[in-house]
C-alpha cells in the first residue's frame, strides 16, 4: 500500500500523478487537487477547471481577473 503524501493515509487504492516529470502518491482526488491545483490570484479558491490567466496570474472565472484589475479575459463561450 502507498501513502498518501497529503493526509498521510495508506491506502489500497491510491494512485500516482506525475507532472513536471515528478511522482505524486495520493488516496483520493480530494488530495490530489488540495496538492496540486492552483489557487485563483483573487478569490483563492481552487482551481479545477480551465480557469483563466492573466498577467502571469492564474483566476478561476473571468470575473475575478477584471475584479483584480485584469482586462480582456473572457470565460470560454
Amino acid at each position: 500500500m502507498a501513502q498518501c503524501e497529503v493526509c498521510h493515509n495508506e491506502y489500497d487504492k491510491s494512485f500516482q500523478v506525475i507532472t513536471n516529470g515528478k511522482t505524486h502518491v495520493f488516496d483520493s482526488f480530494e488530495c490530489a487537487i488540495q496538492a496540486l491545483a492552483p489557487t485563483c490570484a483573487h478569490c483563492g479558491c481552487r482551481v479545477i477547471g480551465h480557469g483563466v490567466e492573466g498577467n502571469g496570474r492564474v483566476f478561476c472565472c473571468a470575473n475575478c481577473a477584471k475584479t483584480a484589475g485584469v482586462g480582456g479575459i473572457r470565460d470560454r463561450l
